[in-house]
């Protein structure tokens, strides 16, 4: 059966000039009513910091553009590969044969579908020197990246700054998603302790990746962040866990450890809810 599509050619005045009025894009968005449009020009003030331009970061970044989040900060230091275009959806087969960086190529495409937000794309590994300046003008932080020693150092920073970060990962057909907020709740360190993470943890490489994995866990994590950044009563506490291919869904509530290293107010060298 061949189905046929009508498109109407009688295009009014406003259809074709709606740019001129921002809010338009936005309409079906503001129409949901937890955001609503005072809900959209707040995110249209909001600034985010994503780490991480892959898989994860690429998803969490058309989502919050397309959002009309206002501000977003792309850091990332590598550049696009062929293996990286399954997944990472802000990439074409031409950033690969240039080997364009990644925060830069994805910053080109959502400028192309967004042009009223601001892009500032970072080629750079985030690290000790640079963190607190990356994130110190931002609202929020998005973690998409792919190794906990960068993540124990957002957590850090975060905690310093009494920011909060959205912890966000892949594996197989697996993804989960935490957030971290700036009060009373546990910190990165009391859910994994540093100690225990070692050089042979499974990654993508060893044991592959959906791309129905990452879309879907980074959609979570970009919601939570919409809420967040709106200030809902709705912000998910404990880790979210799901496995896409095995139909099984979790949550797993943590407490605080007062014996944390980062967050206790005993033992933290810059206690949780002043800055250092």
């Amino acid at each position: 059966m061949k189905m046929v599509i009508f498109v109407s050619a009688n295009l009014s005045s406003d259809s074709v000039f709606w740019y001129n009025d921002p809010m338009q894009r936005y309409v079906r968005q503001a129409a949901f009513t937890h955001v609503g449009e005072a809900g959209q020009e707040i995110l249209g003030k909001s600034r985010v910091a994503i780490v991480g331009v892959g898989a994860l970061g690429t998803v969490s970044a058309n989502c919050l553009a397309r959002a009309g989040v206002g501000f977003l900060r792309l850091i990332d230091k590598d550049h696009v590969e062929l293996v990286n275009l399954h997944r990472q959806i802000l990439f074409t087969e031409e950033d690969a044969k240039k080997g364009v960086p990644k925060a830069v190529a994805a910053c080109s495409f959502l400028a192309s579908a967004n042009s009223e937000i601001q892009l500032e794309p970072v080629v750079a590994e985030l690290n000790a020197d640079n963190a607190e300046s990356m994130f110190e003008d931002v609202d929020l932080v998005l973690d998409a990246v792919d190794n906990w020693n960068t993540r124990f150092l957002m957590n850090r920073v975060c905690r310093k700054q009494s920011k909060p970060w959205i912890y966000c990962a892949a594996l197989g057909s697996e993804g989960m998603t935490m957030n971290f907020m700036p009060d009373d709740q546990p910190c990165l360190q009391c859910v994994v302790s540093q100690q225990i993470i070692t050089d042979s943890q499974p990654t993508c490489v060893t044991m592959g990746i959906l791309n129905m994995t990452t879309g879907a866990i980074a959609a979570i994590q970009s919601a939570e962040a919409v809420k967040i950044l709106l200030g809902s009563p709705h912000i998910r506490q404990g880790l979210f866990v799901a496995d896409f291919w095995h139909n099984k869904f979790k949550m797993i509530p943590f407490e605080k450890d007062k014996h944390c290293s980062v967050c206790s107010l005993s033992t933290s060298p810059f206690p949780w809810g002043r800055r250092a």
